[in-house]
């Protein structure tokens, strides 16, 4: 059968990656898609620039939209990232009857009820496996490989970039600041981190999944947000001489009265299999009612990810549209728009760290301010001031609570003036059902 034509909008890090897998793997893919793939076209913003001998046969345009509405081009695949121009270059790709890849996570959270709906109106297919954890297949897995399963909940470290800088300080010692500047040294981090760092990045992945999990519309304006930036490291030190390890994580929970989303640090036990997750890794586990708890790790380029979507595109090209997966795994009619948990409704325990004078008496006025909140205590390490000083560090572990109730405690606790500076208080979790 003729080739694929594919039209690639985009040639750094993804792009290049998808070129390069393409054109090493070409037999064995066109073995599994049935047909040919091949890159004709791609945009780039200097088409002078050396690409090296695998675009020596592609055609490069400086205008985008040039790439989208030539005739001979059958997939585009969107590789430049950001909102816009790629949610306008999207959506002409979709109108002018082509079906579309797409990398670009913030696009798919933020537009991607508006892109799938242009998608069914047009029968063509949108792939967006690569938005979410580089190569690890788990959109497929959660569309396809669950599809017989009620998923009750996933957590994820779906940041590779934060997951670096904390494991670095907890392994090598550094402080926040340091760990970040070296995760830019080594090209994990971006000169500007903060989708990194302040989760917004992982907010986009979690709202993707929740939706796929659950069967609700993309709705990440209704994620609550936190990042790592400024973390401690005597927080990471505490924790784990507490048990723990700190993560930053991506939460999803169905609950009797609505949708957990949530992305913040958290403290899991050592033991947890998410804690052992080091390094640049992503690792997605998913608490199914079938299958129980699953666990999908690795790395691996995103290149992956986009030729997967090429494949199933490829195969699914003579598919009536009306029978082909749906994008959120649930039927666009199906769509339920389950309520979502503010964060102060939400229970978890709390790791709390206080700054107090060490004298008689003060841990007994706090003690009394949790019980005055229902806030019950599991564990309490108090360490010896440094000579000289006169106040020391008091750590604490409840058992849960509701957001709320340890907020207002926090505040009354905060203003003895036997306490120092604010309280630090970090979520724990220990992901069960």
């Amino acid at each position: 059968m003729n080739a694929v034509r594919i039209g690639l909008l985009g040639l750094g890090t993804v792009g290049g990656g998808t070129l390069e897998l393409l054109a090493r793997n070409s037999d064995e893919i066109a073995r599994r898609a049935g047909r040919p793939l091949r890159v004709t076209h791609a945009s780039v913003k200097d088409a002078s620039r050396p690409r090296g001998p695998r675009a020596a046969h592609v055609q490069l345009v400086t205008d985008p939209f040039e790439l989208v509405h030539h005739p001979q081009i059958d997939i585009v695949a969107e590789l430049i990232g950001g909102i816009e121009p790629a949610r306008g270059l999207v959506l002409a790709a979709i109108n002018a009857g082509k079906h579309v890849v797409t990398a670009n996570k913030a696009l798919i959270a933020h537009h991607g009820n508006e892109i799938f709906d242009a998608a069914r109106r047009a029968g063509v297919a949108v792939g967006f496996e690569a938005a979410v954890a580089g190569g690890i297949p788990i959109i497929k897995t959660l569309r396809e490989g669950l599809a017989g399963n009620r998923i009750q909940g996933l957590a994820g470290i779906i940041n590779g970039t934060s997951n670096y800088i904390l494991t670095q300080m907890r392994d090598a010692g550094l402080d926040f600041v340091t760990a970040l500047a070296d995760a830019q040294r080594l090209g994990y981090a971006e000169a500007d981190p903060g989708f990194d760092i302040d989760g917004v990045d992982a907010a986009h992945k979690l709202s993707i999944l929740a939706a796929i999990a659950f069967g609700m519309p993309l709705c990440f304006d209704q994620v609550h947000v936190e990042g790592i930036r400024g973390l401690s490291a005597v927080d990471v030190d505490y924790a784990g001489q507490l048990g723990y390890r700190l993560k930053l994580l991506g939460i999803a929970r169905r609950t009797g009265r609505g949708v957990q989303l949530r992305v913040h640090p958290t403290l899991l036990p050592q033991r947890h299999l998410l804690a052992q997750v080091d390094g640049v890794i992503n690792a997605v586990l998913v608490d199914s009612d079938a299958l129980g708890q699953s666990l999908y790790y690795g790395a691996g380029p995103t290149a992956s990810a986009v030729v997967a979507d090429l494949v199933d595109i490829t195969r699914a090209l003579t598919i009536d549209p009306e029978h082909r997966v749906p994008y959120l795994a649930f039927h666009h009619d199906r769509l339920e728009a389950l309520p979502i948990l503010p964060v102060d409704a939400v229970e978890t325990a709390f790791y709390l760290r206080l700054t107090a004078l060490d004298r008689p008496g003060v841990l007994a006025d706090v003690t009394r301010i949790l019980a005055d909140q229902r806030i019950s205590i599991e564990a309490i390490l108090q360490k010896e001031p440094p000579a000289g000083e006169s106040h020391v560090a008091v750590i604490l572990l409840t058992h849960k609570v509701r957001e709320r109730a340890l907020r207002e405690a926090i505040a009354r606790v905060e203003a003895l003036p036997s306490i120092d500076g604010r309280v630090v208080s970090l979520r724990l979790d220990h992901l069960e059902h």
